[in-house]
């Protein structure tokens, strides 16, 4: 009688057990109509994937506004205090901006008189093989201030940055030196700027003639309330004096359409290339050596006294 009390008692006990186990298993197993297991959505694991759910956050915005890249151009010749301000000032001021950019320092390496035109086309060459689509003319000593100042892609004409009323110390219509921007098609369809421009001055002005006759409508920063000191212009006039000398035909010659030099026969010698970083600012310094014809431009050097 004990015995099968005993058996009895198993038995049940094991029913219980399997029962617990398939109702245990139902929440791990589904089957269709034939009883075949067709899939196994582990609590666990759902559980795990609505955890991850829901601490999902949203994607970081942007690191850039646009896919565009701008070619800061700097020309320059013995700078260096200059330089190294300006870089890291400007790296700044576009990083807020969100403007993906490359800074190109372009550093006049031979003896001639300095030619800030010719070195802007050298730039321009230089950046748009990596990869610029658009390029800042940027004087190296015109530190922007105000953060309206916009840096973007002039998908609609050249833009002026450094406009007349604003500048600090060049204020004539026509001005459009100091800071310009323009897209490689832009500045391509101008055939970049004059060659014939060695001393100071003058280019910018011609180059203006060149974006008219293009057909194109030059642009400037509108809303600006802080007028002159939009920008930190910090030239030592009497630590590097302006070179405003005209020899033989000069002249002439700085007052006339050049229609003849231009990006596509720019003459010049890439002395080297170096990547520098200053304070945590990249940029490129380009020591290039300028050709000079004599006989179309004589005054590429000052004569003998």
């Amino acid at each position: 009688m004990f015995a099968k009390k005993t058996v009895l008692f198993v038995f049940l006990y094991a029913s219980t057990v399997m029962f617990g186990v398939t109702f245990w298993m139902s929440g791990f197993l589904m089957t269709d109509r034939d009883g075949r297991v067709v899939q196994s959505p582990l609590p666990c694991v759902q559980n795990e994937a609505k955890s991850k759910k829901r601490v999902d956050t949203p994607p970081p915005p942007p690191r850039y506004k646009d896919e565009h890249q701008l070619a800061v151009v700097v020309p320059i010749r013995d700078r260096f205090e200059e330089f190294l301000e300006f870089v890291p000032h400007i790296h700044r001021f576009l990083n807020q901006q969100k403007i993906r950019h490359q800074i190109w320092v372009i550093n006049q390496f031979d003896k001639h008189r300095f030619n800030r035109a010719s070195l802007i086309n050298v730039g321009f060459l230089l950046s748009t093989r990596r990869g610029c689509d658009y390029m800042a003319m940027h004087d190296v000593d015109l530190l922007p201030l105000n953060p309206a100042l916009d840096y973007s892609y002039p998908k609609n004409g050249p833009f002026h940055v450094a406009a007349p009323d604003l500048h600090p110390k060049y204020h004539y219509k026509t001005f459009v030196g100091g800071i310009l921007i323009l897209t490689a098609e832009q500045f391509e369809k101008c055939n970049g700027l004059s060659n014939l421009f060695w001393g100071w001055g003058r280019e910018d002005d011609e180059f203006y003639r060149r974006m008219i006759e293009a057909g194109y409508t030059v642009s400037r920063p509108k809303g600006i309330e802080t007028g002159y000191k939009t920008f930190r212009h910090f030239h030592d006039d009497k630590k590097r004096k302006r070179d405003y000398g005209t020899y033989y035909n000069q002249a002439k010659v700085s007052r006339t359409r050049d229609r003849v030099t231009g990006l596509h026969d720019v003459d010049y010698q890439v002395i080297d290339i170096v990547n520098v970083t200053i304070k945590e600012a990249p940029c490129t310094l380009v020591n290039v050596k300028l050709a000079c014809d004599n006989e179309k431009t004589p005054f590429c050097d000052k004569p003998e006294k």
